[in-house]
């Protein structure tokens, strides 16, 4: 009677709903950058651009990105999170150097960046290698497009200026070594590349710089050294300083930079010496997957440290761009820069 008069008993209740797992973050995020690094950065003197070689390296995991990712997502989807790293403010875009890119390539790329960002590019070895070679790099026959002006214009500098626009910062002519019969004759080559830079359109952008740098330390030699600094300057161009192993250490390349001041300052670390002029697959296989650093160079961050904060105490614009190859890691081989310049600007 009860089960009548008060209803029947209440139904089981429903089981509990499992705890939902969290949802799997995807795309490529940043890793934690703390507070030190935001102060660090606020120390730099704004004109001073740091970045490394492109940024597709899986191996910066916990350094610029928060989780594992391919080279090629990377590639893809890494630029817009390098870009928003507090020392990155600048990156060299080196796959120019193997095929020309288009207006709208360069346009993708300055899309995924702020405003503030610049972008160092690599001339296409269309124009700025003398020899064509196969793809082991070893050379097949002399190129007859090498310092050629028009194609430099149309395959080089007149799409970044319209892809890039205000991002422009250093478009870098890296001459790749020369043959013995070029560098015999190397006040002609000299009077080509002024053909060359003369003959380029108009930057345009207030912080774009046409740049060139070497592979052979002939182009330093006293007796060519006032001669490559005219070419420069008659063509409002810069010498970018190439730290690597071919060439003399960076105190020896300095004076052709003083013969061009003022003005801005380029430099690529690309090699360190310890791995000779040809150490390039040395390096790689030693220093992958890129995650810390191996042969630590401090004459080279002190010289460069005190180079950086002259020029741009001045109120001149520098470039950095740091390969992987050159300490072993580049994220912090550019901390450990940027901790040095700012150490200088903190002490005067």
């Amino acid at each position: 009677m009860q089960d009548d008069l008060f209803g029947g008993p209440p139904p089981p209740s429903a089981p509990a709903a499992p705890d939902k797992a969290p949802a799997r973050r995807t795309g490529v995020h940043p890793a934690t950058w703390g507070g030190d690094l935001h102060a660090l950065a606020a120390r730099l003197p704004p004109r001073l651009r740091l970045g490394t070689s492109s940024w597709s390296y899986p191996g910066w995991q916990g350094l610029v990105w928060e989780s594992a990712h391919s080279e090629q997502t990377l590639a893809k989807k890494g630029l817009p999170v390098y870009a928003r790293h507090p020392l990155l403010r600048t990156v060299s875009i080196d796959r120019s150097f193997y095929r020309p890119l288009t207006a709208s390539d360069y346009a993708r790329y300055a899309a995924q960046v702020p405003g503030d960002f610049r972008f160092v590019v690599k001339a296409p070895s269309l124009v700025a290698d003398a020899l064509v070679r196969s793809e082991d790099g070893r050379a097949r026959e002399p190129n007859p497009a090498f310092l050629n002006p028009q194609l430099a214009a149309q395959e080089f500098v007149a799409p970044a200026l319209e892809g890039l626009g205000a991002r422009t910062g250093a478009l870098v002519f890296q001459l790749s070594p020369l043959p013995w019969r070029l560098l015999d004759r190397l006040p002609e080559v000299l009077e080509r590349l002024r053909t060359l830079l003369q003959a380029q359109p108009p930057l345009g952008q207030p912080d774009a710089v046409l740049a060139v740098e070497v592979r052979d330390p002939e182009w330093l030699a006293p007796e060519h050294m006032g001669h490559f600094a005219d070419v420069l300057r008659s063509s409002g161009a810069t010498y970018c300083l190439g730290l690597h192993a071919r060439l003399p250490p960076l105190a020896e390349q300095l004076p052709l930079l003083r013969l061009l001041w003022p003005g801005p300052l380029v430099c690529r670390w690309n090699l360190h010496p310890v791995h000779g002029p040809h150490g390039y697959e040395d390096a790689q296989k030693l220093y992958a997957p890129y995650d810390r650093i191996h042969h630590p160079d401090p004459d080279t961050h002190a010289l460069l440290a005190r180079t950086l904060a002259g020029v741009c105490g001045r109120g001149q614009n520098a470039y950095v761009t740091i390969s992987n190859h050159a300490e072993g890691c580049a994220p912090l081989t550019v901390r450990r820069l940027a901790e040095q310049v700012a150490a200088l600007g903190a002490a005067q």
